[in-house]
């Protein structure tokens, strides 16, 4: 069983202070069809990290949109999306930009789903609840 990385290393932790240091800030596309969790995830990273901008789309068409305007450096993306879903549009995403970082969030933790995370590129997967 392949495993990803947690999302909260001691590593990380120290490129996140590395990040706010900086004068480019640290931009992350939030694509989620769910108003309300979209809401509270911008809520809970704005909270913790004030100084990042954060870009919400709404379903695949949109994230390919914003992704190519806003060049993001994280995205957050919801395996389930109206149209084109979450997945399909990591896999054009990272067939582009083979670094960009892609955590898949979910509300489903079933072995099928984080296996075809890792199969579109998906870096980390994340319940919702």
């Amino acid at each position: 069983m392949c495993q990803f990385r947690s999302l909260v290393s001691k590593g990380d932790r120290a490129k996140t202070r590395e990040l706010t240091d900086t004068k480019r800030r640290f931009k992350i596309l939030i694509v989620e069809d769910s108003a309300a969790f979209r809401e509270m995830l911008k809520e809970v990273l704005h909270d913790r990290f004030p100084s990042i901008d954060i870009c919400e789309a709404i379903d695949g068409e949109e994230a390919l949109k914003q992704f190519e305007t806003l060049h993001p450096d994280l995205i957050f993306m919801d395996i389930r999306l109206p149209g084109e879903n979450g997945l399909q549009v990591t896999l054009r995403i990272k067939s582009l930009y083979p670094k960009m970082t892609v955590v898949i969030l979910t509300s489903y933790d079933c072995e099928e789903y984080r296996e075809a995370a890792i199969r579109f590129g998906g870096d980390y997967y994340l319940k919702k609840a």
